[in-house]
């Protein structure tokens, strides 16, 4: 199917297959959690050499991203759109998404902008996503047979429920219809990826990938990407045969006369910059990593690192739960010395308590944890007390967060989930 390209589209290297030697992008990785997960899909795992989505070499606040912009743009000119892509999925981090083009728009009102969902949580959020002035936007959607689906998606999490098998496969779909249906009637350009996964997906000579294309045009979709597996080690489908380029292109060409077909896409990494034909995530690398160091501005000189623990020892304590903290420091000797307990604001009083909590902690670059809700999480890290959920000996986090690598170093002792569900009385659970 030939098309005229939209306007909107002319300077963007994935709408636009000839801007893509001469127009470049920018992903900025502020989404590291998402919703579902694919039984292709291997987020932990990063290498420099290796392009595929949901891998970035680091994750950016918001504030960061800003000036990673900023400095990318200084470096790399020809950049003409800046998206989001992962590492996770950028509507299972709302307050970072909207965040961070609320401040890029601000500051760079001609560019593109763009992001790429599964679309679970999209709908909820169209009508914030149109009025920042998002152009354009790609939703992953592989198949819409539920029964498919059912193989392709381990489980996917809708607020505090998981679904699994063909209920999961079910809701998402309707999801991903929703969204598609709500970012065209705003306007936005719409894109839709399609993982090409050898017996999963096509069957009957990809009469699945086919259905695809046909509920694409259906729904007004401006162009559909269908991309390989990339088999990832690790994962149920890393053992699967990644499809051959005669084979895509087959498929491609049956689609092609249901929805334009992009066929230059690179499987771009959550953290990509620069032309589609000359990736510089690694030469940038640096940039980024300088970037992700970054403390807000007015908060550089915070010397301390406050710590929830039961009974002093231990890193152990849900921030909720924690009725006072201990503020520790570097010492002298190379150690570390406790400088003093604080106590926390009053339970129950919603957002005002951890607005309140980082007042009080005003000298402190983190706070260690057992445990942590999204809500003082987003709250705390904006006023530059960035929340760890971690566990363990105190003093061992301590040499962590104070090591060279950072509130990174603390990595090993990362905390899994949450201690308890959330009893509605601003306990930050």
């Amino acid at each position: 199917m030939n098309a005229s390209i939209d306007p909107r589209s002319v300077k963007h290297p994935c709408f636009n297959k000839e801007a893509s030697g001469s127009c470049g992008r920018v992903h900025l990785p502020v989404a590291p959690k998402c919703n579902i997960q694919c039984n292709y899909c291997n987020r932990k795992y990063d290498c420099v050499n290796e392009s595929r989505p949901g891998v970035t070499s680091a994750v950016l606040k918001p504030f960061q991203a800003l000036e990673y912009v900023k400095r990318v743009l200084d470096k790399e000119p020809r950049i003409t759109v800046v998206g989001i892509a992962g590492p996770g999925d950028p509507m299972a981090n709302p307050a970072e998404t909207l965040e961070t083009m609320r401040r890029i728009r601000e500051a760079f009102p001609h560019m593109l902008f763009c992001l790429s969902s599964n679309g679970l949580a999209m709908p909820e959020y169209v009508d914030d996503l149109a009025a920042l002035g998002v152009s354009h936007a790609t939703i992953t959607m592989s198949t819409v047979d539920p029964a498919i689906g059912a193989g392709i998606y381990a489980w996917v999490r809708d607020g505090n429920v998981v679904y699994r098998g063909q209920a999961a496969a079910e809701l998402l779909l309707s999801r991903q219809l929703a969204a598609i249906e709500g970012l065209k009637a705003r306007g936005l350009a719409v894109k839709v990826n399609a993982i090409v996964m050898p017996g999963v997906n096509t069957q009957d000579g990809g009469a699945p990938l086919m259905a695809v294309a046909a509920k694409a045009r259906e729904l007004g979709v401006d162009l559909m990407n269908m991309m390989p597996l990339f088999p990832t080690e690790g994962t149920p489908f890393g053992v699967l045969a990644e499809p051959g380029k005669d084979e895509v292109r087959a498929l491609r060409e049956a689609a092609g006369s249901l929805v334009p077909q992009m066929t230059h896409c690179r499987r771009c990494r959550a953290d990509a910059v620069g032309l589609l034909c000359g990736d510089r995530s690694g030469e940038l690398g640096g940039v980024l990593a300088a970037c992700g160091a970054l403390r807000p501005k007015g908060q550089d000189h915070r010397p301390h690192i406050a710590v929830a623990s039961r009974e002093g020892l231990l890193v152990n304590q849900h921030l909720g739960e924690a009725r006072r903290f201990q503020i520790w420091g570097k010492a002298d000797d190379a150690g570390f010395r406790l400088v003093e307990e604080r106590q926390a604001p009053t339970a129950g009083c919603g957002p005002n308590r951890w607005e309140e909590l980082a007042r009080v902690l005003f000298d402190c670059r983190a706070v260690l944890v057992g445990a942590v809700g999204e809500t003082p999480r987003t709250i705390l890290a904006e006023r530059g007390v960035t929340p760890v959920a971690c566990s363990g000996f105190i003093e061992d986090a301590l040499r962590a967060a104070y090591g060279e690598a950072g509130l990174s170093g603390l990595e090993p002792l990362k905390a899994k989930g949450l201690s308890k569900p959330c009893c509605g009385a601003g306990d930050g659970c």
